[in-house]
């Protein structure tokens, strides 16, 4: 399956089919307004591939300082939103020319916004004496608005109605009873702070998404252009493929990869699920089960280094911690959910009895014809390690990718494929762009009101002063997030509420972040509203819901792993090797005692006193009561040693 076809998944999620906007002759020929559609279309090509070469042009030159920057960016996303994403979707539908009218008047409106944000002088203090122009004062209201809709057409309505939320609260705090209540800001204070300062929207979420996140999106949209992501999928197989469960262990390893660098769990479920999904169906995992493996893999991809999604990015402006720093500390975190994964994977290929693939691809054949496309992993990993500035790193992996890919004729792309990946890259980044610029709006009137004080007391207040409450508290609400949300934009909300709260427990500031990243994830895997497992289920034919319920136990480790991130030294190799192996010996072993215990399966299948006994463990190993852990541990080992002892060699 094609990037553009992930794309096409992800915007069916969301509620939006606007990428039917006329590309394919075929179809535009059949139907109404031809030559618009065709204009439009030609347009929307162009400024998508201007707004890449800008994009990289800003990366190596640094030329506009990010005050400027910033506004000219998402007026750009804003004006290729309106063209991609029309009004009336439905071209045969009555008012469809009209609606493309408003959408040109939109462009137009948003042009005059940015002119007007290009030249404020922010050095003249005379706005903040007196106030703001009556002009300006309407391009930053109209610029608001216009985020808005933006977000709506391309996020949805939930991204829409939480930020109206907060505007409401700054604007009508003070209506509301005892502490909730807040000064009331005129309109002249909200938009002099969420427009025309660096608090509100064109804060630090936006300024990452406009620069570091966008060049690894339009790396990630050349590596599918280039057949890098064949060569993953192949090489994944080859690994993977002559074991028991092989196709769904491929998938695992397949979207580990990929799913970090496309940064969308959706996306990545329905591009390598397209091969994964029919594989592991033909070896006998039911379709939910099949559709579940793809999205928790694909979902973990977004915690796998070295790219780990948008959100890992936004951490390390946040944090001010390099970015070098945050993926090393990933890794064996990384590592242990996607242990969790397959070892849920291989106990259903167990209690299946499935066999191994009946035939895969050697990996030293599949390396000579793909190899040269690790090259610009390597690179971006070494540079990242070296602490280079991530958007120079992500300038020089896309460079690669274009230089490696011509060394064989058969990767070597040309003009057309060049401009496919340019303009893929543009249109992916637009839901990340604006939903940053939204979630910014949030950040803004956290900060303006203080409101985030109040929840972290209230948070306090509720948990009673147990971490692992309030651990479950962040849990719910990183979940009520995420069904509205995307990823990184329900991490922003949730670093800025929650990670205060999380430091008054006595928890790093990285630790801290790193849970609520984290946490932000589960709602790709988690029922009733679970993306990356409807989208899985389409691809599988499954049904929604089961399949929902197969993911959530297969992506069990995102709120596992978070908890031991809390509680034992997983992200503290500092505390000493001994403390940091057994940090990861408790974790591996909670994750074995949960999945026995859930799948009644080891070596043979479980008594219910081996599942007692396995799950009475997990708070035996988690707490870790007088240092007595290690009892826990081995009772787990134990387990282990009497399922050997006693399984029934014919099915092993």
């Amino acid at each position: 399956m094609t990037q553009e076809q992930g794309k096409k998944a992800e915007q069916y999620v969301s509620g939006d089919n606007a990428h039917q906007t006329g590309h394919n002759p075929d179809v535009a020929n059949t139907l109404p307004y031809e030559k618009t559609i065709k204009v439009i279309g030609y347009t929307t090509l162009i400024v998508a591939v201007l707004l890449s070469s800008f994009q990289i042009w800003q990366g190596i030159t640094s030329t506009i300082s990010a005050t400027y920057f910033r506004p000219v960016h998402l007026c750009w996303v804003l004006i290729l939103i309106f063209l991609h994403y029309p009004l009336i979707k439905n071209r045969r539908k009555k008012g469809y020319l009209a609606g493309r009218v408003f959408d040109l008047a939109l462009c137009g409106i948003t042009l005059f916004a940015g002119y007007r944000m290009s030249i404020f002088d922010y050095n003249d203090i005379d706005h903040m004496l007196y106030g703001l122009g009556t002009v300006d004062l309407v391009a930053g209201s109209a610029l608001l608005l216009l985020l808005l809709e933006g977000c709506r057409r391309t996020v949805g309505w939930v991204m829409v109605l939480i930020a109206g939320m907060f505007l409401a609260y700054s604007g009508f705090g003070d209506l509301l009873p005892g502490a909730m209540a807040t000064k009331a800001y005129s309109l002249q204070e909200l938009i002099q702070f969420q427009i025309y300062s660096a608090n509100g929207v064109f804060g630090s979420a936006l300024g990452i998404a406009a620069t570091t996140v966008f060049i690894f999106v339009l790396f990630g949209a050349f590596l599918e252009v280039t057949g890098a992501g064949k060569f993953f999928i192949d090489l994944a197989f080859s690994i993977a493929g002559k074991y028991r469960g092989g196709p769904a262990k491929a998938a695992v390893l397949a979207s580990a990869g990929l799913g970090s660098i496309s940064g969308s769990a959706i996306a990545n479920t329905v591009t390598t699920g397209a091969v994964t999904i029919p594989m592991m169906k033909k070896l006998g995992y039911t379709p939910e089960q099949s559709a579940g493996i793809e999205a928790s893999a694909s979902t973990g991809g977004q915690i796998m280094p070295p790219i780990m999604g948008a959100g890992a990015f936004v951490m390390a402006q946040f944090t001010g911690v390099p970015y070098s720093d945050i993926m090393l500390a990933s890794i064996a975190p990384a590592i242990l959910y996607f242990f969790c994964t397959l070892l849920y994977v291989h106990l259903m290929a167990c209690k299946l009895n499935l066999q191994a693939a009946s035939r895969t691809e050697a990996v030293i054949e599949v390396m000579k014809h793909g190899a040269h496309h690790l090259i610009p992993l390597v690179i971006i990993t070494v540079l990242l390690m070296m602490a280079y500035s991530p958007l120079l790193v992500g300038v020089a992996g896309c460079a690669a990718i274009l230089v490696t890919a011509a060394l064989r004729k058969h990767s070597r792309i040309g003009i057309k494929k060049f401009i496919e990946g340019m303009k893929n890259g543009a249109l992916l980044a637009l839901p990340i762009s604006v939903a940053c610029g939204a979630a910014g709006i949030i950040v803004g009137v956290v900060g303006q009101t203080g409101i985030g004080l109040q929840f972290t007391q209230f948070v306090m207040d509720f948990s009673g002063g147990y971490m692992l409450v309030a651990l479950g508290l962040i849990s719910i609400v990183a979940l009520v997030l995420g069904m509205g949300l995307p990823v990184t934009a329900a991490y922003i909300v949730l670093a800025v509420m929650a990670v205060p709260m999380l430091g008054d427990f006595g928890l790093p500031l990285l630790t801290a972040h790193l849970i609520v990243f984290w946490l932000s994830q589960t709602s790709n895997v988690t029922p009733p509203i679970a993306l990356a497992a409807f989208a899985g289920a389409g691809v599988a034919n499954a049904n929604p819901m089961k399949s929902s319920v197969e993911v959530f136990k297969l992506a069990g480790g995102l709120f596992i792993i978070p908890i031991m991130m809390a509680y034992t030294d997983l992200l503290n190799p500092d505390a000493g090797m001994m403390a940091f192996t057994f940090a990861i010996i408790q974790t591996a072993s909670i994750i074995v005692a949960i999945a026995i215990s859930i799948e009644g399966y080891l070596l043979r299948p479980l008594s219910t006193v081996e599942r007692l006994v396995a799950i009475a463990t997990v708070p035996w190993v988690l707490f870790n009561p007088f240092g007595t852990g290690v009892i826990g541990v081995a009772v787990v080992l134990g387990l282990l040693a009497v399922q050997w002892k006693t399984q029934d060699k014919a099915t092993v």
